[in-house]
């Protein structure tokens, strides 16, 4: 992501310039490999709270994109633009000497003396001791209860009893072994409920949080031929930066409202009243209003979608196995993806020839079939220990001790 961001900045043209930010993307492609890693260090009580302070900077990333851009497009262009904002990705290869693997992973490999070695330092630096005990996890538990069950060579009639000897097939191994923790364990019986849900829940997120922000800009626009604004501002592109820039702030109270209601209330009900109530903002839009209230209401549909895209992104690692965390979240993740290149369609497509009202019925649909998918999502994860093997998830999360 890094070299790509950098090498795009010197792009010879316009090809070449769609070909390395492709390059960046693949690389940004790897983000939902950080939330699950730093999931799998918190302790459950507080777990929301802390995944809500690692969402956070994100919207530090975005206001401080939106402050260079704001800075360098009028005086420098967008090539020094590029090149100075592949310093940040190319800074963060520093700091992964000091990035330990998770303890959660290794023991599922087998390399429980490096586990123990990364929670021992953990414990170091905390001041404490780790409890007695061996390392162990859900499927070494499995294996355990396993190894009585019959096999292969095991008979299941006496000798010289009449008929003929029975054998067991194959040996019963843990569900996460037959699965092979590929992309098809997300859609095995335990799974695939939740996966879908969770697939939609992304979609409609992804759709309306990039709808919104582009919305920003369309309808507050003064080149808007369809309900042009008295005012006619001159330098348009310094005009947009700046909205960008101010509208980057809306997230910060929806961080708050998040951190706030996430370990309170719960991952699902803070999602879905937050969908709900985005709902509630862009209603009014669907007939023309003014400048003012349009910015108003953006501003808290904003607050409203980037509050439930924090939570989605606490919940979606916590409802999957460790054995399958990461890929289960990339998945969804990719399919939000989907959401964000469709939004345009409607949030500008749509906007530019003048059926705003179509635009916004739209993102109201999709929005409010993510919270609906929210409310039947099969259990809440808040305060509840993480699982490791798909086997162990077919019931719901034990709450911690």
């Amino acid at each position: 992501m890094a070299a790509a961001g950098f090498l795009s900045s010197f792009s010879p043209s316009y090809t070449w310039l769609i070909i390395l930010r492709c390059l960046v993307g693949l690389g940004l492609g790897g983000g939902p490999v950080l939330a699950s890693w730093y999931l799998e260090f918190i302790p459950a009580p507080s777990r929301g709270t802390w995944m809500v302070v690692f969402s956070a900077f994100w919207t530090v990333g975005t206001i401080f994109e939106a402050s260079l851009a704001w800075l360098v497009m009028p005086r420098l262009g967008w090539r020094w633009l590029l090149a100075f904002s592949s310093i940040p990705s190319s800074l963060l290869l520093l700091f992964y000497r000091w990035t330990s693997e998770s303890p959660r992973y290794l023991i599922l490999q087998g390399r429980k003396a490096e586990a123990l070695s990364i929670l021992e330092k953990i414990a170091r630096m905390n001041g404490t001791q780790l409890p007695p005990g061996d390392l162990s996890s859900e499927l070494d538990t499995e294996l355990e209860e396993n190894k009585n069950l019959p096999t292969e060579k095991t008979l299941l009639l006496k000798p010289g009893e009449v008929g003929e000897a029975v054998l067991v097939s194959k040996t019963v191994l843990p569900a996460d072994k037959e699965a092979g923790f590929s992309l098809l364990a997300l859609l095995s019986p335990t799974l695939i409920n939740r996966t879908l849900l969770l697939w939609v829940v992304f979609f409609g997120n992804a759709f309306a949080y990039y709808g919104v922000v582009l919305l920003t800009t369309e309808l507050t626009s003064s080149h808007n031929r369809c309900y042009p604004t008295e005012k006619k501002l001159l330098n348009s592109n310094d005009v947009n930066y700046r909205d960008v820039f101010i509208a980057s702030f809306a997230e910060v109270p929806g961080l708050l409202l998040s951190a706030a209601m996430v370990d309170r209330l719960g991952r699902k009900v803070s999602m879905a009243s937050m969908l709900f109530t985005c709902c509630f903002f862009l209603l009014p839009l669907l007939s023309h209003q003014s400048p003012f209230i349009t910015t108003a209401l953006l501003f808290g549909g904003r607050i409203c979608i980037s509050a439930a895209f924090t939570v989605v992104y606490i919940y979606a690692p916590e409802i999957y196995p460790t054995a399958v965390r990461t890929t289960g979240v990339g998945v969804a993740s990719s399919v939000g993806r989907i959401g964000g290149v469709l939004c345009p369609l409607v949030a500008v497509g749509l906007v530019h020839g003048c059926h705003q009202t179509i635009a916004v019925l739209l993102f109201e649909i999709v929005i409010l079939v993510s919270g609906i998918c929210v409310c039947l999502f099969p259990f809440e994860t808040s305060g509840r220990d993480l699982t490791d093997s798909i086997s162990a998830s077919k019931e719901s999360p034990s709450a911690s001790v």
